[in-house]
């Protein structure tokens, strides 16, 4: 089985516990103003991979991964829009006992039969989700993202509803979402989910955007930074 992928990075520390190896998948409904891969939108462009050549590489990096207790993290571009091949993918990691993740946004969930089968096939293989929430004012999350965030906030509730672990991420961008009146209506509903053991801020830097279409985009000071953290942190589950 093959899909098309953007790239791979091997090693990395920013996308679940320990060194993890980073697919990053083609394709994304969403149009970001901060996105980090702005070439990884269309899913007819990148490359294609079989899981065979996945796994083969893997393979060649289980001493790092399993020593510092990583994985592989599957990300995007939106990596649910593979759901089909991440199952095939995740069911050969977990044979050779590799932790998984699945950083998304969520942004192509929907209720589904035929979604929620594939879904929560994959959830049972997963054990981890990285879930970025960017805005929960919808209105904001349209004018930052293109779309908005109500089926968003469903699949952080169905991930709740399957017991799936899940770090949530908040990328903080000044003057767009770092204001205290969205922060507190995150915090609450970050708060009704009994699944999330870690949220993390995630300061918008300058040099965040590769290639991107917005130049409005601001890193936020050290006090929002803090202000936000102290907002959305609470004691783990």
């Amino acid at each position: 089985m093959k899909d098309r992928i953007h790239s791979i990075q091997t090693c990395t520390k920013d996308h679940g516990p320990g060194l993890r190896y980073l697919l990053i998948m083609q394709g994304c409904p969403m149009r970001c103003k901060s996105c980090h891969h702005p070439d990884s939108r269309k899913i007819s462009e990148g490359r294609d991979i079989t899981v065979e050549e996945i796994i083969e590489d893997v393979t060649t990096y289980l001493p790092f991964l399993q020593a510092s207790g990583g994985g592989v993290t599957v990300s995007g571009g939106e990596a649910l829009l593979h759901t089909k091949f991440l199952n095939k993918l995740f069911g050969e990691l977990k044979k050779l006992g590799v932790h998984t993740a699945i950083d998304t946004a969520g942004s192509c969930y929907t209720k589904s039969d035929f979604f929620l089968r594939q879904l929560n096939q994959l959830l049972s293989k997963t054990d981890l989700v990285l879930l970025n929430l960017k805005q929960i004012n919808p209105l904001k999350h349209k004018a930052l993202t293109g779309i908005t965030n109500r089926h968003i906030l469903e699949f952080a509730e169905h991930l709740a509803e399957q017991h799936v672990p899940v770090w949530i991420r908040h990328e903080l961008i000044s003057g767009i979402s770092d204001q205290d009146e969205d922060l507190i209506l995150l915090s609450e509903f970050i708060h009704s989910l009994r699944n999330v053991e870690k949220v993390e801020v995630v300061p918008y830097r300058n040099g965040n955007l590769l290639g991107g279409i917005s130049q409005d985009m601001k890193t936020p000071t050290v006090a929002r930074i803090t202000n936000a953290e102290q907002i959305l942190n609470y004691e783990i589950i």
